[in-house]
């Protein structure tokens, strides 16, 4: 499949900028993936829509303050957004300059803090971080790294509302954002109902905002992320399986990680990194239902959506979606999707599968 498959016209008056006054004020829009239905509900209803025995399955990174506004000893400005935290003194970032920092040149944050600028790999750079440590630095002067279709600065509410309420292993510079939905009393009440809940960690990085360049999708290469998958989620699953029930992602990165940690064809406990690429024609070993908001055109996330539901009924679904004016992006309303379990060899060419 070409890039431009995926390609839909959006205005910009959908792209929602800030929240909803509650968490789960946002409009649901449900896929079946089977025969293409479409059904406009509110994402409050959602316990009426899962049944007792179902498995919800999260994502519980925490995104960390990961902008930063400095300077070079220069002069020059610097904003940083930091990819991966290494270790307690190192990360790897982004750094927006008119010149690049050079290795060994250092960089002054607001407060006068001072940051080492160690090496460049590729895109990335390398940097060190003072005694105090890294996510320490992060909290007392990073900002939330608000997505760039939101193009204003971050606010304090944007500390809470960009931030999941299960959120508790800090690693991620962009939110699982199916989970911005669900407050406290909606997960007890799918608790009460008999619905079980696991999970997983995958730390969001900022190249899920980066965009597909090459026509040809299968020569895309994906940015790498880290996930775990603990035995328990695995013995979840298991059991959710075995009572007839349904395994249910709230968001793609859950639907990554789960499917990473089954690459082998059976699910097993995974700690490490995953670089899986999901597009129509892949086929999904673990998840059968998925949670997720309206995502970029072209965008990978978009594949991902196409190969769950099915190309066709994804696009149709997103069309219906612009014409009724549903909220896109990370603050914008979400989906339901019942998987789509056979794929129609036309939609997706010769060449399918996973990279």
């Amino acid at each position: 499949m070409q890039r431009q498959d995926f390609y839909f016209d959006l205005p910009e008056s959908l792209i929602a900028k800030a929240p909803t006054e509650q968490r789960r004020g946002s409009r649901l829009l449900c896929l079946d993936g089977n025969s293409g239905d479409l059904a406009h509900r509110q994402f409050a209803d959602l316990p009426d829509l899962v049944e007792p025995g179902d498995l919800l399955v999260f994502n519980d990174t925490r995104v960390i303050p990961a902008r930063l506004f400095a300077q070079k000893a220069s002069g020059g400005k610097l904003e940083i957004l930091i990819e991966r935290v290494q270790d307690e003194q190192r990360a790897l970032a982004h750094v927006r300059s008119s010149k690049s920092p050079k290795p060994g040149s250092e960089i002054l944050l607001e407060d006068g803090t001072v940051l080492k600028m160690v090496a460049r790999h590729d895109a990335l750079f390398e940097l060190e971080f003072p005694q105090e440590g890294a996510l320490e630095v992060l909290e007392r002067l990073g900002h939330m790294p608000l997505p760039p279709y939101i193009d204003r600065a971050d606010t304090e509410a944007d500390k809470e509302r960009y931030q999941t309420v299960y959120s508790r292993n800090a690693g991620a510079v962009a939110a699982p954002t199916a989970g911005l939905h669900f407050d406290e009393e909606m997960i007890e009440s799918l608790k009460a109902k008999g619905v079980d809940t696991a999970f997983v960690t995958l730390h969001v990085g900022a190249g899920t905002f980066q965009p597909v360049r090459v026509d040809d999708i299968h020569s895309h290469k994906m940015h790498t992320e880290i996930l775990d998958v603990p035995a328990d989620v695995c013995d979840a699953v298991a059991a959710c399986k075995a009572r007839g029930g349904r395994v249910i992602a709230v968001g793609t990165t859950s639907v990554r990680a789960l499917e990473s940690a089954a690459k082998s064809g059976a699910l097993k406990p995974t700690r490490g990194e995953t670089d899986i690429f999901i597009y129509p024609g892949y086929t999904f070993k673990v998840v059968d239902r998925l949670i997720t908001n309206f995502h970029l055109p072209e965008s990978t996330l978009l594949m991902l959506v196409s190969a769950f539901a099915g190309y066709r009924n994804t696009m149709n679904a997103y069309k219906a979606a612009v014409e009724n004016e549903y909220r896109f992006f990370s603050y914008g309303d979400a989906m339901l999707i019942e998987r789509n379990p056979a794929v129609d060899p036309a939609e997706v060419g010769s060449e399918v599968g996973e990279k």
